[in-house]
């Protein structure tokens, strides 16, 4: 026989405890709500210190939750990081490229000024420049040590001609075109300059090694008083060169003289300037006072 689809509860004893147990935990809450807030009227000070009573038992469950939460939100975080870091570095990087780029400019740029300034003040003071320009290329590795000069004979460079730049010697002009010339540099084997030290006027020979530095050699083998840190400049014994240009310095002591470097370094010089000769007829043509406007009358006192 079928149950009845509108049975009450009474008549089942399972269904009468559930109704009854929902009855005593809503009275029950109802009553306690009721003595909280009466409490909390008459003694604000108890039920200050129940309250916090309260909160002590439900802590940790709150701990558990917000370390749920926040390991939650930091996977998120972990995830969006992760994606946008690709594109981020990407960014970082051509930025870190692009100022790199500009450090580089900035530094030549001040550089080539430096070097400009230098020429320009030597040229004010020295008679023998003849004409600017600048070094294209160098070689540091062939066994002939030369470079390449911006100009030529159409700014009157010609063979046999030195070259310097604002820090030093750099060579001789070994032969020359319509517009560009080639340099013998300082360091290559077949070039020897006559030199003297700075301090006191000591002679020696600075001839080139091939590989970027220079041997110095006193003109009396059996004196050796060079060392580390004398400075080295041109002598203008037997002509080409002009006296008191810096040449090298001094960095190691050797059996037979020193060894020294060149204080103009052809791998890092832009501009250069072209010197006249010095000739005997160049001094010459220095040292001769310049003629006067009007010449005396005859049979002046």
């Amino acid at each position: 026989m079928v149950r009845p689809a509108n049975r009450r509860p009474g008549q089942s004893r399972k269904a009468q405890y559930s109704l009854f147990v929902a009855y005593v935990i809503a009275v029950t809450g109802a009553v306690a709500g009721l003595l909280l807030a009466i409490l909390s009227v008459v003694d604000p000070v108890g039920f200050a210190a129940l309250r916090v009573a309260s909160q002590e038992i439900t802590a940790p469950v709150a701990r558990v939750t917000r370390s749920v939460t926040g390991s939650i939100s930091g996977v998120d975080d972990s995830v969006g990081a992760y994606v946008a870091a690709g594109s981020q570095n990407r960014r970082l990087r051509k930025e870190l490229t692009e100022t790199r780029r500009k450090l580089v400019a900035t530094s030549s740029l001040q550089e080539e000024n430096r070097q400009l300034k230098g020429l320009l003040k030597l040229q004010e003071t020295d008679k023998a420049a003849l004409a600017n320009g600048y070094l294209l290329t160098s070689t540091s590795t062939s066994s002939k040590r030369l470079a390449l000069l911006s100009i030529g004979r159409n700014l009157g460079v010609m063979a046999g001609q030195p070259v310097r730049g604002a820090d030093g010697l750099i060579g001789r002009v070994l032969s020359s075109g319509p517009s560009v010339s080639q340099v013998l540099l300082l360091t290559d084997v077949d070039n020897i300059v006559p030199v003297r030290r700075a301090s006191d006027g000591l002679p020696a020979l600075a001839n080139g090694r091939g590989n970027g530095d220079l041997d110095i050699r006193t003109l009396n083998i059996a004196n050796n008083p060079f060392k580390p840190g004398d400075i080295l400049v041109t002598s203008g014994t037997g002509g080409l060169y002009p006296p008191n240009i810096p040449v090298a310095i001094v960095v190691r002591r050797q059996d037979d003289g020193a060894l020294a470097r060149p204080l103009a370094d052809p791998g890092k010089v832009d501009a250069v300037a072209v010197l006249r000769p010095y000739t005997p007829d160049n001094i010459e043509a220095q040292a001769v006072p310049a003629p006067t406007s009007a010449a005396p009358p005859a049979g002046a006192p």
